[in-house]
This record gives structure tokens, C-alpha cells and sequence, in this order.
């Protein structure tokens, strides 16, 4: 076992028999990504990806009471209050899910606990989910009024189809891990998810790596229908929703523990 040495405690690295283990480390807070941790996520992902002796990687959270519950909410004030500072956060978060995104080994997302907003991005930036039966889910956007970027949205309707993600999206409603198995947005429930998933990354990392390499390269190629030119028009929505009205009142209201009041500006 080896561990990598990272800029940051909140996300850890090592190595263990053919298999790279990324934990988001912020038990404390339900393992909420802050922007530091973004950066500790695509470091940690780059390593991965240079080390010829990890054939499969795991993320998962600390702690199994949440795999990530989101962005850090503490930092929304200082860095995230409006579309200009969003626009910052976005780039540094987008390096870290790029990263992710740009391994070529399989990438298994461990879910023990809560899995919302940009942790559930997170997890679908996987190529595979596995959860316990007492994990969560939820897209939580529409009750702080802050906007959800376009990959995201584009990679929950592939697995759940349009008519399921929008049903998440327009309620903000939680799902039961029985009915994300459901669905598609999950695909295995285990009690003992850790042994679970260890085993089953050792046999990924048993199998012929070209092989892996080349199917899962595949299935890249196959998903690019999301790209599309039209999605600028969605980004200047998410911007609006950023220096909205009711983005601030939506904040005001999680920080005071109170229902927010939106009024459509």
C-alpha cells in the first residue's frame, strides 16, 4: 500500500493491489467539496491516471454517513455569491471532475450515506455506482436557486432518461437507494458496500487493461450526443440563476434554517 502525497488533508490518495482509493475526507461536513478539495480531487486523479500500476480507481467519502453532500455551502459567500465569482468556482471545480473524467481506468463511486447536488455530480462523473441500502440522493438546486451546469444534467438523463431528471430536478426530492437501483442512477445495492466494492475493483484490476482501456474508451465515444452547440444558451441561464434575487434569498434561508421565498428574479 502506498499513500500519495496531496496539497490538501480534506482528500486523500493510495494505493493498494492494482487499485487507486480517492477519499473525499470532510466527515465533519457530510464530506461537502469545498474548492481547495476540487483541487485535491484532479491531483489525486492525475496520479492515478500516471501510475501504470493502478488499473481501477474508487472514490468514496469518509466517515459512511455521506459520499458528498454537495459543494461546501460555507464558502458560498465568499465564493460563489454571484455569476462572476460561480464562474471562478466553476473552472476550478471543472479541472477536478475533468480529471476524473479524463482517466482511462474504470472508476467506481463507493456511496455509503448521503449523495446530493455536486456529490451526486461527482458520483456520475463514475462509470460505475454502488451504494449501501440506507444511501440518499438528490439534486437540492431548485430549493437554494442556484443553477446546475449542463454535463451534470446531461449525464443524469442518460442514466435515468429525461422524464426521471426532471422529476428530480423541478422537486429537489430525495430518492431511496431501492428506487435509484430503480431507476438506473445506481447500479448495485450491497450491505456490506466496502467489502463489496473492493472485491469487485480487484477483479477490474485482474482483467486485461487494454481491454478495460479500450471498452471503456468506447463508451466515450458513444456519449458524445451530449455535446452540443446549444448548451451556451443553458450556461446563460445557470449564470442568471447565479446573480438572481432569489440565489440570495435561497442562501439566506439554508444559513437561517428557514423555507425560502422565491419570487421568479
Amino acid at each position: 500500500m502506498a499513500d500519495i502525497v496531496l496539497q490538501t488533508t480534506r482528500i486523500l490518495a493510495r494505493t493498494e493491489g492494482g487499485v487507486g482509493w480517492l477519499t473525499i475526507n470532510q466527515p465533519e461536513r457530510r464530506n461537502a467539496v469545498s474548492m481547495e478539495m476540487w483541487q485535491g480531487i484532479g491531483d489525486a486523479a492525475t496520479a492515478f491516471e500516471r501510475d501504470a500500476t493502478v488499473r481501477a480507481v474508487v472514490i468514496h467519502g469518509a466517515g459512511g454517513k455521506a459520499f458528498a453532500s454537495g459543494a461546501d455551502i460555507s464558502e458560498f459567500e465568499t465564493a460563489r455569491s454571484n455569476a462572476e465569482q460561480q464562474a471562478h468556482y466553476g473552472r476550478v471545480a471543472q479541472a477536478g471532475r475533468g480529471a476524473l473524467q479524463a482517466l482511462t481506468k474504470p472508476l467506481i463511486a463507493m456511496i455509503e450515506g448521503y449523495c446530493v447536488g455536486g456529490g451526486l455530480a461527482l458520483a456520475l462523473t463514475a462509470d460505475l455506482r454502488i451504494a449501501t441500502p440506507a444511501s440518499r440522493f438528490a439534486i437540492p438546486a431548485a430549493k437554494l436557486g442556484l443553477g446546475y451546469e449542463y454535463d451534470g444534467l446531461a449525464a443524469l438523463a442518460r442514466l435515468v432518461g429525461p422524464s426521471t431528471a426532471k422529476d428530480m430536478l423541478f422537486s429537489g426530492r430525495m430518492l431511496e437507494a431501492d428506487e435509484a437501483l430503480r431507476v438506473g442512477l445506481i447500479n448495485r445495492v450491497a450491505e456490506d458496500v466496502q467489502a463489496v466494492v473492493a472485491d469487485y475493483a480487484a477483479v477490474v484490476a485482474a482483467n486485461a487493461p487494454l481491454t478495460v482501456r479500450a471498452a471503456k474508451a468506447a463508451m466515450r465515444v458513444f456519449e458524445r450526443y451530449s455535446d452540443d452547440p446549444a448548451a451556451a444558451e443553458i450556461a446563460v441561464m445557470i449564470r442568471q440563476c447565479f446573480d438572481s434575487d432569489d440565489y440570495r434569498e435561497g442562501r439566506r434561508a439554508f444559513m437561517e434554517k428557514r423555507k425560502p421565498t422565491f419570487l421568479g428574479r
